[in-house]
């Protein structure tokens, strides 16, 4: 008997999530890829988290053809191009963040459907893009953006976080525990908390502002604190969170990636009350997303419906499901609480002393 499918009082029904999981699955190329929108190009994370959103809103068979094809374009270094189009890499560079997020889609997986064989088959494409990502750490716990371009990316490493514990926890079901990726995960983390300035300086973007929190390395009252810091800067209520805070831009999926991170740190009110204002402008009556609003112009642009936004709408109504309606087993993927603990603090290249293990058996997650 299939699941019952997420939703949230007010918001979204069973059947709009439906008919959203549906939508992205009408995206999807034959091959099994997840493109941002027909005729454009792939990318390993966004393709992983459409898959995510695919399983809970009761596309199985759409999900795990996503998962199939993920194999067939890693490197034999580990690494994932960061561009595919139409089966053909479109741009060669490696990038971290997509490279690791794989093991997040697969832990998700095991939350769901509970297929330890499904989840032995993709351990060895996790471990590698892991293993990957892991070498290309800088000396003060960030994640080199590309091996050819020296700088980490705070959001993509806050994501990083999150798939090292997503790929702790795999290798502890298996049997296969990954000291390294624990080393690596507490020199990230403490980088994540600590050293935020060390990271490149793209402030004026949303995502860098809640990253931390979403991915998990700030969370408790550091994680209120950092939401609340710039909350004016990028919220507009009724229309979302500006994808810059330059512009009256107001975009779905970073919209519905705070209201994640929000319920991570529960808040749950301003969480539902950022999905709702998503579905007031850019939801379809067939269940697609525009990508976002423009506010004075009050037009969509892009002029695209994206799968990345119906995916990110999907998740959020799945992790707030757990307090206004309905959940799946996997609606605590970004909150964390079934990810492997925290690794311990490290932060000896950094010149610091390390935390104690004492101190981050507290820390909040």
């Amino acid at each position: 008997m299939a699941e019952p499918l997420p939703w949230v009082t007010g918001v979204l029904t069973e059947g709009q999530v439906a008919d959203t999981a549906a939508a992205i699955a009408a995206m999807q190329e034959p091959c099994g890829a997840v493109p941002w929108t027909t005729g454009e190009h792939v990318d390993i994370w966004n393709h992983v988290e459409a898959a995510m959103a695919m399983l809970v809103g009761g596309q199985v068979e759409a999900a795990e053809r996503a998962y199939a094809w993920v194999p067939t374009m890693q490197r034999p270094d580990g690494s994932w191009p960061m561009k595919i189009v139409a089966g053909a890499v479109d741009d060669e560079r490696g990038e971290v963040n997509m490279s690791a997020y794989l093991a997040v889609g697969v832990w998700h997986h095991w939350l769901v459907r509970h297929d330890i064989d499904w989840v032995r088959g993709y351990w060895p494409s996790v471990r590698a893009g892991l293993d990957w990502v892991v070498s290309q750490q800088l000396p003060f716990g960030g994640i080199n953006w590309t091996p050819t371009e020296s700088f980490a990316l705070l959001a993509g490493s806050s994501s990083i976080y999150q798939s090292l514990r997503a790929g702790l926890a795999i290798g502890e079901l298996l049997g296969e525990p990954q000291p390294e990726w624990e080393l690596a995960g507490g020199r990230l983390g403490h980088a994540l908390r600590e050293h935020r300035d060390l990271f490149a300086d793209k402030s004026t973007y949303s995502m860098d502002w809640y990253y931390p929190v979403l991915g998990g390395a700030v969370r408790g009252e550091a994680g209120v604190a950092l939401l609340d810091s710039r909350w004016n800067d990028f919220v507009q209520p009724g229309l979302g969170i500006r994808c810059v805070d330059t512009n009256p831009w107001f975009t779905g999926a970073e919209t519905c990636e705070l209201a994640m991170a929000l319920d991570a740190v529960g808040d749950h009110r301003r969480a539902v009350a950022l999905l709702a204002d998503v579905q007031l402008r850019l939801r379809e009556t067939d269940g697609r997303y525009w990508t976002g609003w423009v506010s004075g112009d009050d037009v969509h642009w892009p002029h695209e419906h994206t799968t990345y936004t119906a995916a990110a709408v999907i998740l959020a109504v799945d992790a707030l499901g757990e307090t206004y309606g309905h959940s799946s087993p996997g609606s605590g993927i970004m909150r964390g609480t079934s990810l492997a603990p925290h690794p311990p603090e490290l932060a000896l290249e950094c010149g610091c002393a390390p935390e104690s293990a004492d101190r981050l058996a507290g820390h909040p997650g």
